[in-house]
């Protein structure tokens, strides 16, 4: 009884604790991405376009996960309210901000790649699931496919699967299958932990 008490009313996170969550959460998911990029693989969303561009262009990734997530901000509004809108705003501002700084701090001397793959995969994992949390995300096509399951019914997981295919298949024109397919076991390990902790029958704080 105690438990389903709880459970009814359930009680909100303070700013700081938000704040704390931004902070931690994107650090790793940046240290993900520090050892992505060590061995040139990729990760789907607006990250792996964003990887991609830097790869091609060698433009700054920070910049350009900045960038690149502007747009959905949009659909983030429409879908899923102002606070949401904004603590996503602030994650993304910062996963950029770590992206630039980190590698000035962290240097690998050996990096196994399928190791690397799969790590990155659960620190990203581990790292959106604080956001999701806490009511933020780092935005991208997340954003969107919410936004259209609302206003046109498909289904979310569909249309994040479907980007996802797609950035990893345009992949193929930077890096080598083998990067393509050490990438996709990381995108799988991320998804598998976000599937498996991710429960909002058993967590309760917004």
């Amino acid at each position: 009884m105690p438990s389903d008490a709880h459970s009814a009313h359930p009680v909100s996170h303070t700013p700081i604790e938000d704040i704390q969550a931004v902070l931690i959460g994107c650090l790793f998911v940046a240290l993900a991405l520090v050892m992505l990029r060590e061995n040139r693989l990729l990760t789907g969303g607006t990250t792996g376009l964003s990887f991609i561009l830097h790869y091609l262009s060698g433009w700054r990734l920070g910049v350009l996960l900045f960038a690149i997530n502007l747009p959905f901000y949009i659909f983030g509004l429409r879908a899923l309210g102002r606070a949401f809108t904004f603590k996503t705003f602030c994650a993304v501002g910062v996963l950029s901000l770590y992206a630039e700084t980190l590698p000035q701090l962290v240097r690998f001397e050996r990096l196994d790649p399928l190791f690397g793959a799969v790590m990155a995969g659960l620190m990203s994992g581990i790292g959106i699931l604080i956001l999701i949390r806490h009511g933020a995300s780092l935005g991208g096509v997340g954003v969107l496919a919410i936004y259209l399951q609302k206003r046109k019914g498909w289904r979310a997981g569909s249309v994040q699967m479907g980007f996802d295919c797609l950035i990893l298949s345009l992949g193929l024109l930077v890096v080598s299958p083998e990067q393509v397919a050490l990438s996709i076991i990381g995108a799988a390990a991320l998804n598998l932990v976000i599937a498996v902790n991710h429960r909002p029958d058993r967590y309760h704080g917004f």
